[in-house]
């Protein structure tokens, strides 16, 4: 277990130990395709599985096997797949199975695992309009428990942006304690929800009980980690106020707190009032975050490297993927960054956005080891392993 001292000092600013150099890589995948990244110097990236759609997040079972999310595409919300990505080869940094786990799912962006006080292992499923649970065993390929409980139940209209179609994914993190987080993106850009559930993160007993809001104001906070006695997240943040603010946001949560949006923003760093949407006791309250990235770069999947045996390139940092603006022209991340309190951001991988053209969009980081982690390119269907060489 990652030790609870570290974490105070974490909320202070630390020096940058070493400063990465960008070297070229080729890429060269099964289809045919290749490009050039830009990968920080004695760094690897390899592709460890291919043929996938929109892959998206990862999860480590108790038998040690990898499951990773994958909503299939854009267009229809009900092909989603869980997968198992199995017979890993640590010396060619692939893996040789991939094993459908559930299909037919409605947006799966999110799944954790959980051991209960009797020694029950739990699988945890978050898709667009609910949260499930079902009994899991190790090393099964298909759910022996085919009857999942429902936890809850999220707002769900379809993939209509009318109202509503916005922000469709969920994203579950347990914390040591037992506490199951779970964050809900708001319906809109910019606008007061009509549901209270809406651009929050809840919180619950692992059996569902005691549902109760844990933060609130955060517009679609699509990266989820509880990590030692801390609640992460990512957050994106609004459309409307231009081509450089407001910041997408990274925040050490806490209880009961009230990030602000849609009345307030973060523009470099610091809390400014909304032009359009105003409320009578202002921003002052409003706390600022713990980073921040370029606006509408999408900061979504990250991990924390604290080992005593990290690189000093990625130790005691945060490693964090930029997914990348909508817009292609603004050129904001597609991208993954390392990221520390206090201390300007840099690469680790670019390349992704190269003249215009998407050659990947980084989503989710999952660390394998103190210097090895593994990343979805929910573009091009791929997982990659991102290692120390040597």
């Amino acid at each position: 277990m990652r030790k609870l001292l570290f974490f105070t000092i974490l909320l202070l600013p630390i020096y940058t130990l070493s400063q990465s150099r960008l070297v070229d890589q080729r890429i060269s995948l099964k289809n045919g395709r290749s490009f050039t990244i830009k990968i920080a110097e004695g760094y690897e990236m390899i592709p460890a599985m291919e043929g996938l759609k929109r892959v998206r997040f990862f999860a480590k079972a108790p038998d040690g096997r990898i499951f990773v999310t994958d909503m299939y595409n854009l267009a229809d919300n009900t092909r989603g797949t869980v997968y198992i990505l199995d017979g890993w080869n640590a010396e060619t940094g692939k893996f040789s199975k991939l094993i459908p786990y559930l299909t037919k799912l409605r947006n799966p962006n999110s799944v954790q695992f959980y051991r209960d006080a009797n020694g029950q292992e739990w699988f945890y499923l978050a898709e667009t309009h609910q949260l499930t649970r079902r009994k899991f065993t190790l090393g099964e390929t298909k759910p022996t428990d085919t009857k999942p409980e429902v936890l809850a139940t999220f707002p769900d209209y379809g993939l209509s942006y009318k109202y509503g179609g916005w922000h469709l994914t969920r994203t579950i993190s347990f914390s040591p304690d037992g506490r199951l987080y779970v964050s809900v993106g708001s319906s809109c850009n910019s606008c007061v929800e009509k549901e209270k559930i809406r651009a929050s993160i809840i919180s619950m007993n692992p059996d569902g009980t005691d549902q109760r809001e844990f933060a609130k104001g955060l517009r679609n906070a699509v990266g989820l980690r509880a990590i030692g006695k801390y609640v992460f997240a990512t957050n994106q943040g609004s459309d409307h106020l231009g081509m450089q603010k407001p910041d997408e946001t990274f925040y050490a949560l806490k209880e009961g707190a009230d990030y602000g949006w849609p009345y307030c923003h973060s523009s470099n760093g610091k809390i400014f009032a909304d032009p359009k949407i105003k409320r009578s006791s202002g921003c002052t309250n409003v706390t600022a975050p713990y980073a921040f990235f370029p606006s509408r770069s999408s900061a979504l999947g990250f991990d924390y490297f604290d080992d005593a045996d990290a690189d000093p390139l990625v130790k005691n940092a945060f490693l964090v993927s930029l997914h990348g603006s909508t817009d292609k022209n603004m050129g904001h991340g597609y991208k993954v960054v390392i990221m520390r309190k206090g201390e300007k951001l840099q690469d680790l991988i670019t390349g992704f956005l190269q003249n215009g053209k998407v050659m990947g969009r980084p989503c989710d980081i999952m660390k394998l080891d103190a210097n090895s982690f593994l990343l979805t390119d929910d573009f091009t269907g791929i997982v990659y392993v991102v290692r120390k060489k040597g």
